[in-house]
């Protein structure tokens, strides 16, 4: 069992940074694959990056590559999204996830546990 809280959301103008933090609970926390994703108002939820259980690999999203940065440190069980170069198309509520397996890193219905989100609004 993992539970996942994110934090360092809020409200920014074009071209900010934000580093969102995802602190995880949970013995085995080092063996998951912990993914970032992202849902604005009336649309469907989508990837932004991902990371594999030793942080060797990263993923993202053509829309966030060159502005996102996606790190962990499995001894403070804690991911993080550095997000630079902000724009008003970031804003979204942006949630945490974690995949004991993955296949595609991008579908979120392979991750098993999400946090509750925390809010990013970018103002133009």
């Amino acid at each position: 069992q993992v539970q996942l809280v994110e934090s360092g959301g809020g409200l920014v103008q074009a071209g900010d940074s934000l580093r969102l933090s995802c602190a995880a609970s949970g013995r085995t926390f080092s063996s998951y694959t912990m993914g970032w994703f992202r849902q604005a108002p009336g649309k469907e939820r989508e990837f932004v990056a991902a990371i594999s259980w030793n942080g060797g690999r990263t993923y993202y999203a053509d829309s966030v590559k060159g502005r996102f940065t996606i790190s962990r440190d499995n001894a403070k069980k804690m991911v993080y999204l550095q997000m630079n170069s902000l724009k008003p198309e970031d804003t979204a509520v942006y949630y945490c996830a974690a995949a004991s397996i993955i296949g595609a890193v991008g579908n979120g219905n392979e991750y098993d546990y999400w946090g509750q989100g925390t809010q990013v609004t970018v103002s133009s």
